[in-house]
């Protein structure tokens, strides 16, 4: 991304903008998901325990070669 200097105004390219990942362990996902797997809406509770999005929790899980209804139903 190019952006100009506030001070000299030249235009600068810039790396590394945008929030970083959470990296979180697939181990911890699954836990979550595992303790709320009785209730209605157990990816939505999961996440917000883990304080993330459920596409998060989904994304993890697809890294792994997971999918979601296989955790909640073990």
């Amino acid at each position: 991304m190019k952006v100009s200097c506030p001070f000299c105004g030249n235009e600068v390219i810039v790396r590394g903008l945008g929030r970083k990942g959470l990296n979180m362990p697939v181990t911890i996902v699954c836990d979550q998901l595992r303790q709320h797997k009785g209730e209605d809406k157990a990816p939505d509770k999961a996440a917000e325990d883990l304080h993330c999005s459920p596409a998060y929790l989904y994304k993890v899980l697809k890294a792994e070669g997971l999918k979601m209804k296989d955790i909640i139903k073990k």
